[in-house]
């Protein structure tokens, strides 16, 4: 074990020996990787901060039913035997909201009072809302939709929506920005192993003799390829951490923007920076792509100079 030690300790002072010669390039392509890396890092932080957010939306489906404005109290209150009858679920909840409570309620919210003070008598019907069993509904497919035709047909039902429909597409909508993300950070990380394997070759070529005399004395492919793995790794580890650096800094700005749109929604919305677990998970696989293109790239053209 401490053979072996001493092998990979060597090895990484090899790499860093390395460097120190060609500081400039070195530099250069931890930019290069860097800026490769932004995109999808930026990407992760975004659906990492909207996960959350989309996670407390309730996704069970829930349908609001407005009855006519003629329809007689006693009439609006009896109609929850049928609807009950129509929808044969035993957990779903059934409230009522009459017209009088409905109109406190908007009366309520900021701005409204006034505007609601020059109509005159009340323009809200009475209404139902229907917390339907999500699972018994994801079991049913389209029942929700063919449950709301149903509804539609009682008497006195003036209008029928869906109301977790909008919530079904923001969830679609988050899953079809994740797999664009994924399609975009395998792409960029095809890049990544690219310049990291051309850095890699450049420093094969540039060695050329030495390794030619390390064989001649009788040094294995391993001892020659270790060190070349290392600043492949310690590439790609920069470059992870510059990136992440530029996504951290990048969120100030960002918040700036998104604080005056989230204060339209009363909201305090604002992007915070990854878990420092993510963080750790990033820079590895930032290194791993870095040590995959030394890999290929050294045993490649180690191959054609033997």
């Amino acid at each position: 074990m401490t053979y072996w030690f001493r092998q990979h300790r060597y090895a990484l002072a090899a790499a860093l020996v390395h460097l120190r010669r060609s500081p400039g390039g070195f530099l250069f392509n931890i930019l290069v990787v860097a800026i490769a890396l932004a995109l999808p890092f930026m990407g992760v932080t975004l659906l990492d901060n909207v996960r959350p957010m989309s996670e407390t939306l309730s996704v069970d489906p829930e349908i609001s039913v407005f009855l006519k404005q003629d329809t007689p109290r006693e009439q609006a209150e009896a109609l929850a035997v049928q609807l009950r009858q129509t929808v044969h679920d035993k957990q779903a909840k059934i409230i009522f909201t009459p017209r009088e409570k409905a109109l406190d309620e908007l009366k309520d919210k900021n701005g409204l009072a006034d505007v609601l003070a020059t109509l005159g008598d009340n323009p809200l019907p009475d209404s139902y809302v229907l917390k339907l069993d999500a699972f018994r509904n994801a079991q049913a497919g389209g029942d929700v939709d063919q449950l709301a035709e149903q509804i539609r047909a009682l008497p006195g039902v003036d209008t029928v929506q869906v109301d977790s429909a909008w919530v079904k597409r923001l969830a679609a909508l988050i899953n079809i920005l994740r797999l664009a993300l994924l399609l975009l950070a395998a792409t960029l990380g095809t890049v990544v192993v690219a310049v990291i394997f051309n850095t890699i070759r450049l420093q094969v070529l540039t060695q050329r003799e030495e390794i030619l005399v390390s064989k001649l004395i009788g040094a294995t492919d391993s001892f020659i390829h270790r060190p070349f793995y290392y600043t492949g790794a310690l590439l790609g580890l920069c470059a992870g951490g510059l990136a992440l650096g530029a996504v951290t800094l990048a969120l100030g700005p960002l918040n700036t923007a998104i604080a005056e749109f989230a204060r339209l929604y009363a909201s305090e919305f604002q992007l915070v920076p990854l878990q420092p677990l993510m963080m750790v998970a990033l820079l590895a696989l930032s290194a791993t792509l870095g040590l995959i293109g030394a890999r290929l790239s050294v045993r490649r053209h180690t191959a054609r100079l033997n």
